[in-house]
């Protein structure tokens, strides 16, 4: 089950055969949380992760937290996830390395993954200088595949929010690229966005590309039901595709009004809160 679980969460993004099956390993109930919150079943991830913030291994614990983090911050709770990503560093803090694993599910890629989360919680409210200070202490914790990714999301949005958005494009590439020669599904479609809203506002050669891989990323996510992806790909495709913009913006709405009713209510709070989330 575990490993069908790491495929559905790292790679082709198929669900297994019973998603909302409550594994019972640890390592098993956090991968289960994550594909969840790519569905955009935030209350069933946040059950899970809750009861993974108190496990006894500080390094599951870690990486409990700053996945509930990214759901919080999905849903525009930037400041609620900062909290989680302070806990999932502090929890790192004096770990020693342990063994290495492909998805970076270990001390390392906990640290890593706390401190891109730190970056983004910053970057999300405003506070460019800071996020750029901790996504170079990430730089020495990023060994894997998934937290060089996240570093090219977080990097590129950097550089888009300071108006630098020729420098935005590399981080955006490396990012893509790293996703697909690993294979992982979710993580090609959400390197798609962010490349495509990076290349949007140039030449008509790069908004053409910028149609094209904001498309890709729509239908995929449609496709293996990445509703946390899909309703923000409909909207960026709004933006981009000449005559259909409303049609886009009616079932981005659609598809984040049903995201919120499978979210716990501290996650509806938080997205009716925001000025990220478009209610």
């Amino acid at each position: 089950m575990e490993e069908s679980l790491r495929s559905a969460a790292f790679g082709d993004g198929v669900p297994p055969p019973n998603p909302f099956a409550v594994p019972a390993s640890p390592r098993g109930r956090l991968l289960a949380a994550i594909g969840l919150g790519a569905r955009g079943r935030y209350a069933a991830a946040a059950t899970l992760l809750t009861g993974l913030r108190a496990s006894g291994d500080p390094v599951l614990a870690s990486l409990a937290a700053s996945t509930l983090a990214s759901h919080r911050r999905q849903l525009g709770g930037h400041a609620a996830a900062l909290v989680l990503d302070g806990e999932a560093l502090a929890l790192t803090i004096g770990e020693p390395r342990d063994e290495p694993d492909p998805d970076g599910l270990d001390a390392e890629g906990a640290r890593a993954d706390a401190l891109l989360g730190l970056a983004a919680d910053n970057l999300g409210r405003g506070r460019l200088t800071a996020a750029r200070r901790l996504l170079a202490r990430a730089e020495p914790h990023i060994g894997n595949w998934r937290t060089r990714t996240r570093a090219g999301w977080v990097g590129a949005e950097i550089e888009l929010a300071s108006n630098i958005s020729g420098a935005a494009i590399a981080p955006a590439e490396m990012a893509l690229e790293t996703a697909r020669v690993r294979g992982a599904c979710r993580h090609v479609v959400k390197s798609q966005l962010v490349l495509g809203v990076t290349v949007a506002n140039g030449s008509s050669a790069e908004r053409d590309r910028a149609k094209a891989l904001v498309e890709s990323a729509r239908e995929t996510a449609e496709k293996y039901e990445f509703n946390s992806l899909l309703w923000v790909a409909c909207l960026v495709e709004a933006d981009l595709a000449a005559g259909h913009a409303d049609e886009y913006r009616f079932r981005g709405a659609e598809l984040l009004h049903a995201v919120l009713r499978h979210a716990d209510p501290c996650g509806r709070w938080l997205a009716r809160e925001s000025p990220w989330v478009p209610l």
